[in-house]
């Protein structure tokens, strides 16, 4: 385990440095003036784009700001605003947030996706298996936003139980509705992808052998069904929970969470491609970092998957 465990981080070397490169250059030749509306309604003056053009070297060919850029960063140095802000300081503000929103939302798609995957992948063709079936279609089909202002109107405004927007400090006890909101779509395509796994696994050689021996249902599915049928729902939730903070964007802006996404988007916005590339970066890392504890939780959802 030691030494696979060692390989996966050699090879996660070259996929951050080739992500990171990628992004960089991307959002990077973006065109525009960098430098439009730094200083109000009047042009910058020469003497400060040039100083500005020096200090983040938008002279140099793309690849040398690059290598620049990267040996800041990895003295944990993500660089500074056009407005003198250093981008660490943006992100730990904001990274926090995003977060617990984020896990809450996992963990909100988790239970209720893998509840409703496993109760009707056991019990196909009913009721519930029919009604699981057409809200999951109903939250496919519904968009972030509008199930976001639905429900904040709704619990917040008409109802009052729920604040409209959350706190500056977001506590877990307000991020639930923002993470249902947030992870809605997520949690549908958890509870399919259960489902189906279940219903392709309970037909398996294995699962008819334990049956034929004479184990207890709950040790046939528990043990035998479950371990193995999860294995492409864990995978899904591992990678799902950067796809959750990249893409909290809209819900954040809903429930004013001062969060990454709005951060990007007041970066974009305002054209400050260092900003957006600093915490693109941070969700990159959280996406290498994922796909390894998924890989390792392999093993031990699947006795026959040994690391060697």
């Amino acid at each position: 385990m030691g030494r696979y465990v060692l390989r996966r981080l050699l090879q996660l070397i070259p996929v951050f440095f080739g992500t990171t490169l990628l992004i960089y250059w991307l959002v990077w030749s973006v065109p525009g003036d960098p430098f439009a509306g730094k200083c109000g309604e009047r042009a910058c003056p020469d003497s400060y784009i040039q100083f500005m053009t020096e200090k983040y070297h938008l002279d140099d060919p793309l690849p040398v700001q690059y290598i620049y850029y990267m040996g800041h960063l990895l003295t944990g140095d993500f660089g500074q605003t056009f407005g003198g802000r250093d981008i660490s300081e943006i992100i730990s503000q904001a990274y926090p947030n995003t977060l617990k929103l984020a896990l809450v939302g996992l963990t909100i798609e988790a239970i209720i996706g893998l509840t409703a995957g496993i109760l009707t992948g056991l019990r196909r063709n009913g009721f519930l298996d029919n009604l699981v079936l057409v809200s999951t279609l109903f939250l496919l089909a519904i968009p972030t936003f509008v199930s976001g202002f639905l429900l904040q109107f709704i619990l917040g405004v008409q109802i009052g139980i729920i604040n409209p927007t959350v706190s500056a400090d977001a506590p877990f006890s307000e991020l639930i509705v923002p993470g249902f909101v947030l992870a809605s779509v997520s949690m549908a395509y958890v509870a399919r992808l259960t489902r189906t796994s279940i219903a392709e696994n309970s037909r398996s050689d294995y699962v008819r052998t334990a049956v034929a021996k004479g184990l207890p249902q709950r040790r046939v599915v528990g043990v035998h069904l479950l371990r193995n049928s999860l294995i492409p729902v864990i995978t899904f939730l591992g990678t799902d929970l950067g796809a959750l903070m990249g893409g909290a964007i809209v819900t954040e802006g809903i429930f004013s969470i001062n969060g990454i996404g709005r951060e990007v988007y007041r970066a974009i916005v305002t054209k400050e491609s260092a900003t957006v590339v600093g915490i693109v970066v941070v969700l990159v890392m959280v996406y290498l970092l994922m796909n390894l504890l998924v890989d390792l939780l392999y093993a031990a959802l699947d006795p026959r998957i040994r690391y060697e």
